[in-house]
């Protein structure tokens, strides 16, 4: 089961995506946060993105992680490769190293400018739901193979450990985006350790201070480990401004716009000046 896995990686991790993604479709239509309204073209060219990032990629990486991993284990390489630990142990490392530094890669593109410039677009979407989870501009998802990449060489982590992360990282995206509505009590127990829509829908806030906060993917303690927690939005869960201050006029919120994003300066194209953001 393991070497067929690994051999059909990329349709074993786009099955279970999308078969996520299409419950959690459901289940916002069903129970909605907010329930706002996106405009017109909005899904699409959301979904536009992973597309051309995968296209990207394909022309320019030899490799996938999970055939990188193998490489490395053919070779040798890494921490595990030098140790004799369990396999178990191995791999609950593994997911928790690789949430750590996915964590602290997000921080620093809140951080560091130019990397601000490639995670912006992320933020620059207006509403909160689903397809936000994938508006990720392609030369973000690049510079994440390549962190990811050096992660996963240094602990020489297996295949089936990297294919294991991918999935379980794409399917908290997803979720952790969805406008769906969780009961607090709920809620409450479950960003006890894991992030959940209301935890992360700060961290799209239009506020500074909110933005710039909550950076976890799959575990909330990273966060409250190192002092990036905000509870609650100021403004409430449902009448929250979604996005930055600039970039929300219809020219930035199409695709060629969106695409141009790691190009463009501080000022929104509608001329308002607007201060770095780092």
């Amino acid at each position: 089961m393991t070497v067929w896995l690994l051999s059909h990686a990329a349709l074993t991790r786009f099955a279970v995506v999308a078969s996520v993604f299409g419950i959690l479709l459901l289940v916002q239509m069903r129970i909605p946060r907010r329930g706002d309204v996106s405009p017109r073209g909005r899904y699409l060219r959301n979904l536009s993105l992973p597309v051309i990032s995968a296209a990207m990629i394909y022309l320019l990486l030899p490799l996938t992680l999970v055939s990188f991993a193998a490489v490395i284990a053919e070779q040798h390489i890494g921490l595990f490769n030098m140790l004799e630990w369990p396999m178990a142990v191995e791999f609950a490392i593994t997911l928790i190293a690789l949430d750590l530094a996915i964590y602290w890669q997000h921080r620093a593109m809140h951080v560091f400018p130019w990397l601000w410039r490639l995670h912006r677009l992320h933020h620059t979407d207006l509403n909160f739901e689903l397809t936000l989870a994938l508006r990720f501009h392609p030369f973000e998802i690049l510079f994440s193979l390549f962190y990811k990449g050096l992660v996963i060489g240094a602990l020489g982590a297996s295949p089936l450990a990297v294919l294991s992360y991918e999935i379980l990282l794409a399917v908290f995206a997803l979720f952790s985006h969805a406008d769906i509505h969780i009961a607090e009590r709920w809620d409450q127990r479950l960003r006890k350790l894991f992030i959940t829509p209301d935890w992360h829908r700060v961290h799209h806030s239009v506020h500074r201070n909110e933005t710039d906060s909550n950076y976890g993917n799959l575990l909330s303690i990273w966060d409250r480990l190192f002092a990036s927690v905000n509870e609650q939005p100021r403004d409430g869960h449902r009448s929250m401004k979604i996005g930055l201050g600039e970039f929300r006029d219809d020219v930035s919120q199409r695709l060629p716009g969106m695409l141009m994003q790691p190009f463009l300066s501080t000022q929104s194209s509608t001329g308002s000046s607007k201060p770095p953001h780092a």
